[in-house]
């Protein structure tokens, strides 16, 4: 008898855990996030079948010493210092791997001007860990991102 009664309890417990448990979505990384270093908009977005992210916004925009849009002077490729930073694509070519990953991505970082490997994975709906690495994923920094919308 009483097991029965802690029978029924827990069934209904299982019950609603999976009722409730998130759902396998490819798209649910698509949105804007606020990076981790606070600086900037990231607008994630699927075009075919991999996912790409541009950055939309700069908390500083313009240079202060010439007024002129911030342009991506690091970057290792000379050609392409006079490029500006705003709506440049930073991630490209990511694939979802199930499980709330997204994976063999690449990032480029115009604060050093170097390309990385990269994956991410969606933490709950408005939480987004990027993680760039160089050969294999535990040679890396993680950054924690923040969906805006």
């Amino acid at each position: 008898m009483k097991f029965t009664r802690l029978l029924l309890p827990l069934l209904l417990l299982f019950v609603a855990l999976v009722s409730f448990a998130p759902k396998d979505n490819s798209d649910a990384v698509v949105g804007t996030w606020l990076n981790g270093t606070k600086k900037g908009h990231i607008q994630i977005y699927k075009q075919g079948g991999t996912y790409f992210g541009k950055l939309v916004y700069l908390t500083e925009p313009n240079d202060p010493a010439t007024g002129k849009p911030k342009t991506d002077f690091r970057n290792t490729d000379a050609a392409k210092r006079a490029r500006p930073l705003l709506n440049m694509v930073l991630m490209y070519n990511f694939k979802y791997d199930e499980g709330n990953v997204w994976s063999d991505g690449k990032i480029y970082n115009p604060e050093d001007g170097k390309e990385y490997n990269c994956k991410m994975t969606l933490v709950n709906p408005n939480t987004l860990e990027v993680r760039g690495y160089v050969g294999i994923s535990l040679l890396g920094k993680t950054q924690t991102w923040t969906r805006i919308k």
